[in-house]
Formats: structure tokens, C-alpha cells, sequence
């Protein structure tokens, strides 16, 4: 038998509360190699049973739940002992633990761990979990409705992400039902409000906390538009519903939650583009922009429409630190009909471009205050600020560099990184037309200096056009290419003359758009063909003609002066066998009486 498991054993009521203490520290502290599978299992199965029991003759008392209880989840972080845990009576007890021990809140907090780590590590245990028998999912919903605290609140939320990342038919019980006469989009509504002050408090674990909830979010918004009779959101029909075509008025009341946290999360260092800012974003592309929600998405900060056409206001202008000062009252043009409104790079990220029905009014909780929100410009300043850390000045997108300094801050791709939050601003674009006029006029003014190549600015359209010959970052490449498109209201006759055909070749042959598109009838009136000094544009650059230079004619005798030199550097080349005989141009030009 282990020598600690003989310790164990060996204690007894009468034991004093520092050798129970020096047992269980020696459990906590020992090395995973210590236990073989039965030790491991008959340790834990003693100390839940002791735990349980409520007779004088227990070896362990109330005062030392919380550390029994993190021996237990320091045995459960093998499968093995998970394994144990995973079974429907040890998940009832450890969770009877957490509520029953709610005023010892590092005992309850530690119960709630060893149930984690048990989801974690035994998928079987995740539907076990939120099993009648257990009923775990549905407990812990009821506590995450009444924790304030960071700590619990982070555990509820990972155990319940958990319990429905492989298990979604649990989804629509979690959507439908009501707990303490509140859903859970209510509920987690409130947690993301009280969370986001927390971490701007600068309390601990509040960031978790976040970003686990987030998670939780995510897992409704992607299964459970699938599993109703959710409103299809375009007129295209799919054997298959793909997150995005479909969406339930039940989670519209998340969007409010989720922009107040996408506007007020504190911006972090040394990258802009961080968890658990990533998570909103995530959870934000799935949810619609249509008519009824629009007063959620730009209701807090003005219409966008109505901010569209208002020059001065300081919302209005572009927040590109190095393009021009660039006007929002710009003209739009109408979307071309039968052009395709759905990207096709957001089924590849399964981040569709629409979805949605009615509107929700909802507060922030009590005592929580959160500035305005304008989420176009959150989202267009952390895409810049994005952009410019991971492509700094006019660097090379594919350079070796670039993916040095990902690879040193993060173990995500640059496709994880940024892609979403292009998918983001380019859904906003296709789903408000004030929106798509703002960033328009931000990403292209019309007083656009186009005196230099476009592809080489140092700004946020230069590094959008380097990004569109991209290899290492075909995801970027393809968001980028998709919001350009938009932006020029989904019409690759425009979008070819805004930033010419030869930065955007590849991207519309990928579209099907095989040569130049050549303007028509039926085409915008607005595309750009001159800059705005009259000066003609270069369909395939983008930018300014050069005009041509008039080179005085030269005399006879300067003509005869460079015909000596192609003569002497065409012979030179026959000479050392550069150039064959016969494909001598001035040899031939003789031979035939051209030249005398």
C-alpha cells in the first residue's frame, strides 16, 4: 500500500488538525508518479467519504474541507482519478459539496475545481453531468444567478461551457428554461456587466471569469439557432444551417452585454488584439444587423446612418493616424442587384454576414456604468492599432519578422489573431449603409492622396492591399479582400477603380471576375476616374496618370552616336556567344538593306 495512503488511513477523530493537515499537504504536494491507479482512487474515495459523513467519529471536519477538497483535485488532475470523479454519484457528491459549503467559499470554489477538471479530462462525464440524476447543469446555473464573486463566477461558467461544448442538446433546456424567474441570457447578460467593472477595478480573476463566460456564449449562439425553427436570414436556402443563416429572438438581449464589453474592456500590452477581447468579437459575428436590432448595435452612440452625413462631428472623422482628416458625408452608392450580399470568406470561418429579428431594450446592470458606445469606431481603431503592431511602417506582410513577433506573443495564428475582427467590420459595412459609408470615407477618402502607389502607404489600406498578395496569411487575405468589396458596395467595377485592377486582380479572379471589368450603364456613376484636381487615374494602378515628358528630337548626328553603341554592345554579345549570329538585330538590319 502508498506510504501516504497508509498515512491517510491512519488518521482518525482524534487526530490533531495539524497531522490531518501535514497528511493532506503531503497529497497536494506529492509528484503525479506517487500514486499508481488504486492508490489514487481509494484516497480519493476515503477522503469524499469522510468529508460526507457527519458522525463525531470522521477524521476530517468542516475546517478542513478546503484542503481536502484540493488534495481531491490535485489526485483528479490525472485521468485516472477523473476518471473516478466522472461517475454520476462522486459528481452529485462533489457538487452537493459546493452548495452545501457555500459559507466556506475556497471548500465550495474547490468542489466546483474537482468537477472541472473531471468535464476536462472524461468527455463522458460532461453528459453525465447534466444528467435528472445530477442535474449539474442546472444547479450551477442557479449558483452562477447568485455568485458576485470573480472566483466562483469563473468556475460555474467553465463548468457549464464545458457541459455544453460536447453536449448541445442541453443548449435548448439552458435557452427555454427560467431560473429563479430569470434566463440565462439575462443572467449571463448581468455576470458580463458585473465582470467587465470587476476587471477594470482591477480585480482578480475577473479576466477569466470573462473570458469563460464568453466561451459559454459562444456554445449558445452556435448551437442553438440550429436546433429551433430559428428565421432564415437571407433568401438562400441550405441543406444544412450554418451558424449566422439562422437566429433566435431568445439570444438577442447577449448583444447589449456584448457591446458594453467590447467598448469598455482596458486595452492591453504590448499587442492590442487580446482575450477577452477576442472572445466578444467572436460571439459578436454571429449575431444580426438588420432593421430590428439596429437600435441595439447604434442605438447608445446615435443612429450611424444619421452620424453618416454630419461632417464635423469628431465621430466622423477617421481614426487612421496617418491618412488625411476624411469626410463622412460622401455619397453612397446603391448595392447592384444580383451582386452577392454574403461573403464567402465567412462561411469559410463560419462567421456569416447576417442573421436576425426583433429588438430587445435592455440596461446595463445595477451598479455598473459603462461609457457611450460607438461600435464602428471600436471596432475600425482596434483594427488599425491591430494592423499597425503586427505590420509596422510599410513592412513586407509575409516577412519573416511579422511571424517572429506572433510567435513570440501568442500561440495563435495571425489568421486567429485578426481575421474575426475584419469579418466584424465588414458585416457592420454590409449591414448599415451609414456604417459602410464611414469606413469608406476613413479607409478611401475621396481626397486620397494618389500621387504614390497605394500598396506601399504606411496606413491601414496599404496594409490591407500588401495583405491581398499575402501566402502566409490566407485568412487576412481573404477578410481583407471581402471588406474592400464591400466597401465598394460589392461591384468589382468599383472596387478596381477605387484601388486599381492590379491590386485586386487576384482577389476578384477568386470572385470569378477572370480580366479587368470594364465600366458599363449599369455601373456606379460614382466610381472615381479622376483625382480630385481632374487629373486622370490609372485603371490598373489606382493612381495618378504621370504625365508624359516632351524630349526634344535628337540630330542626326546624335542618332548616328547611339547607333554605334547598340552596334559595339550587340557585336560584343555575338562575340562571347551571348547572342547567336543569326538573332543579331543589327547584323539582320544590314543583311536586309535597312541600315547602310
Amino acid at each position: 500500500m502508498n506510504d501516504i495512503l497508509k498515512s491517510y488511513n491512519a488518521l482518525s477523530s482524534s487526530s490533531s488538525r495539524s497531522d490531518v493537515s501535514n497528511v493532506l499537504n503531503s497529497i497536494i504536494n506529492a509528484s503525479p508518479f506517487t500514486f499508481d491507479r488504486e492508490s489514487r482512487t481509494e484516497l480519493i474515495k476515503n477522503i469524499l467519504q469522510d468529508l460526507k459523513s457527519q458522525s463525531t467519529k470522521s477524521k476530517l471536519t468542516s475546517k478542513d474541507a478546503a484542503l481536502a477538497l484540493l488534495a481531491v483535485k490535485t489526485l483528479g488532475k490525472d485521468p485516472s482519478g477523473s476518471a473516478f470523479l466522472a461517475s454520476s454519484t462522486n459528481l452529485s457528491t462533489l457538487l452537493g459539496f459546493a452548495t452545501t459549503m457555500k459559507d466556506d467559499q475556497d471548500a465550495s470554489c474547490e468542489a466546483l475545481r474537482c468537477i472541472a477538471n473531471a468535464l476536462l479530462l472524461v468527455e463522458g462525464a460532461r453528459s453525465t453531468f447534466i444528467t435528472k440524476e445530477v442535474n449539474g447543469g442546472d444547479t450551477c446555473i442557479t449558483m452562477l444567478e447568485k455568485s458576485s464573486s470573480p472566483d466562483t463566477i469563473f468556475i460555474l461558467a467553465r463548468i457549464l461551457f464545458l457541459s455544453t461544448a460536447s453536449g448541445p442538446s442541453y443548449i435548448e433546456t439552458v435557452v427555454d428554461g427560467k431560473f429563479h424567474g430569470r434566463t440565462i441570457v439575462e443572467i449571463l447578460g448581468s455576470k458580463l456587466d458585473l465582470m467587465t467593472s470587476s476587471l477594470r477595478n482591477n480585480t482578480p480573476v475577473a479576466k477569466e471569469a470573462i473570458v469563460d463566460i464568453l466561451k459559454f456564449v459562444f456554445n449558445l449562439v452556435l448551437h442553438y439557432p440550429k436546433m429551433v425553427d430559428a428565421e432564415p436570414q437571407h433568401s438562400e436556402s441550405h441543406n444544412e444551417k450554418v451558424i449566422g443563416d439562422f437566429w433566435s429572438p431568445k439570444l438577442d438581449g447577449l448583444l447589449p452585454a456584448l457591446l458594453r464589453t467590447f467598448a469598455s474592456l482596458p486595452p492591453t500590452s504590448p499587442a492590442p488584439l487580446q482575450a477577452p477581447l477576442t472572445h466578444v468579437i467572436h460571439s459578436l459575428i454571429t449575431i444580426p444587423i438588420n432593421s430590428s436590432l439596429k437600435p441595439l448595435w447604434f442605438g447608445q452612440a446615435g443612429s450611424s446612418s444619421a452620424r453618416s452625413s454630419t461632417s464635423n462631428s469628431p465621430k466622423s472623422r477617421s481614426p487612421h493616424e496617418s491618412a488625411p482628416e476624411s469626410r463622412s458625408d460622401s455619397p453612397t452608392r446603391s448595392h447592384q442587384p444580383g451582386s452577392p450580399i454574403i461573403s464567402t470568406l465567412d462561411r469559410a470561418l463560419s462567421s456569416v454576414l447576417s442573421a436576425g429579428r426583433r429588438s430587445l431594450s435592455r440596461t446595463s446592470s445595477p451598479g455598473t456604468s459603462f461609457p457611450p458606445i460607438d461600435v464602428l469606431q471600436r471596432a475600425y481603431e482596434l483594427l488599425d492599432q491591430s494592423f499597425l503592431h503586427y505590420f509596422p511602417g510599410d513592412v513586407d506582410v509575409d516577412h519573416i519578422s511579422v511571424r517572429e513577433r506572433v510567435k513570440a506573443e501568442t500561440t495563435d495564428s495571425l489568421d486567429d489573431i485578426l481575421s474575426p475582427l475584419v469579418v466584424l467590420v465588414t458585416r457592420i459595412c454590409l449591414g448599415d449603409e451609414g456604417s459602410k459609408v464611414r469606413v469608406k470615407q476613413w479607409l478611401i477618402p475621396d481626397d486620397l492622396d494618389r500621387t504614390s502607389p497605394l500598396e506601399q502607404r504606411s496606413d491601414l489600406l496599404g496594409r490591407c492591399l500588401r495583405l491581398l498578395s499575402s501566402v502566409y496569411h490566407p485568412r487576412v487575405k481573404d477578410a481583407c479582400g471581402e471588406l474592400l468589396y464591400a466597401l465598394s458596395d460589392s461591384n468589382a467595377t468599383t472596387l478596381s477603380a477605387l484601388v486599381g485592377y492590379g491590386n485586386v486582380a487576384g482577389f476578384l479572379f477568386h470572385k470569378g471576375v477572370l480580366s479587368a471589368p470594364v465600366p458599363n450603364e449599369s455601373s456606379s456613376t460614382n466610381i472615381p476616374t479622376t483625382t480630385g484636381d481632374g487629373v486622370p487615374l490609372n485603371p490598373i494602378t489606382g493612381i495618378a496618370e504621370q504625365p508624359k515628358l516632351d524630349l526634344p528630337e535628337m540630330t542626326e548626328e546624335e542618332k548616328e552616336r547611339e547607333m554605334e553603341k547598340l552596334f559595339v554592345l550587340f557585336d560584343r554579345l555575338e562575340k562571347t556567344g551571348a547572342l547567336p549570329k543569326e538573332n543579331n538585330p543589327i547584323r539582320k538590319a544590314i543583311h536586309e538593306g535597312k541600315m547602310g
